[in-house]
């Protein structure tokens, strides 16, 4: 890759930003400038009042992402600086959950080891028919270890163990099935559908989607009692929200909410 190559690529239009992984000739596979390059972009788009929500999506019509860069395994500057290094994509994991905007990962194709794991992080994710998901890391020597506790998340033990200790592919349809999308469509219908979806999120109250998001990740992982006593004080914060008012006026008066993302 030559100094200055851009690997990420960011467009923003019609509310939505546009975060294109940009290496088709490698797989869009997850080297340490496209770890950064997403970061970057991640930044930007929550820092711009005009973006109201984040697609996701590989360079091509073949692959969405490969994951990691086996040929940048090695590292540079000794076992912790490359240990550190490595580090960084569940740092990207965690961001995409921590936006405070909804993400949609528009899946074009294959989405494989970390790149499953990009999909996994974000809210909702719409594939084109042909793509397949997996975990084949095994078949190198490897295992997917970072992006293994959002497979956990998403899938029964059984599964989840089937998954990455097989390597075998699953294709959009069967992942569907699983849980791991939420539409499938053919390729000629994906930005149509992710439009729509992302349209969706876009016209919803901006302040109430980023509570209710963090709401949603803070309980994932507590027992129910305590879940349920956070989630009513989350509730206490909803209901004093503007947009809360306007939206239960709104309803009152059968007219459309008009939000202030407040």
């Amino acid at each position: 890759m030559e100094a200055g190559e851009v690997v990420v690529r960011y467009q923003g239009e019609g509310g939505q930003a546009l975060l294109t992984i940009d290496r088709p000739k490698a797989r869009n596979a997850l080297s340490p400038e496209v770890l950064q390059g997403l970061l970057a972009a991640l930044d930007r788009a929550e820092a711009d009042p005009a973006v109201r929500v984040v697609v996701l999506t590989g360079a091509g019509e073949k692959v969405f992402c490969a994951g990691g860069d086996l040929g940048q395994l090695g590292g540079e500057g000794g076992f912790l600086a490359t240990h550190e290094g490595r580090r960084v994509y569940g740092r990207l994991l965690q961001r995409l959950q921590d936006l405070r905007k909804p993400t949609v990962a528009r899946v074009n194709g294959h989405a494989l080891a970390g790149g499953l794991g990009l999909v996994l992080a974000c809210d909702l994710a719409v594939a084109a028919e042909h793509a397949e998901l997996g975990t084949p890391e095994i078949d190198v020597g490897l295992f997917p270890m970072m992006m293994m506790a959002l497979l956990q998340r998403h899938l029964g033990r059984k599964r989840a163990l089937e998954m990455v200790l097989t390597g075998e592919r699953l294709p959009a349809r069967e992942a569907l099935a699983l849980g791991l999308l939420n539409r499938v469509v053919p390729a000629a219908e994906l930005d149509a559908t992710v439009a729509g979806l992302a349209g969706k999120l876009a016209g919803k109250s901006q302040a109430v989607l980023a509570l209710g998001r963090r709401a949603f990740f803070t309980a994932e992982d507590m027992p129910l009692p305590a879940a349920l006593e956070y989630l009513a004080s989350q509730l206490s914060l909803n209901v004093l929200a503007e947009d809360a008012a306007e939206g239960v006026t709104a309803f009152i008066e059968k007219r459309p909410p008009k939000w202030n993302d407040r």
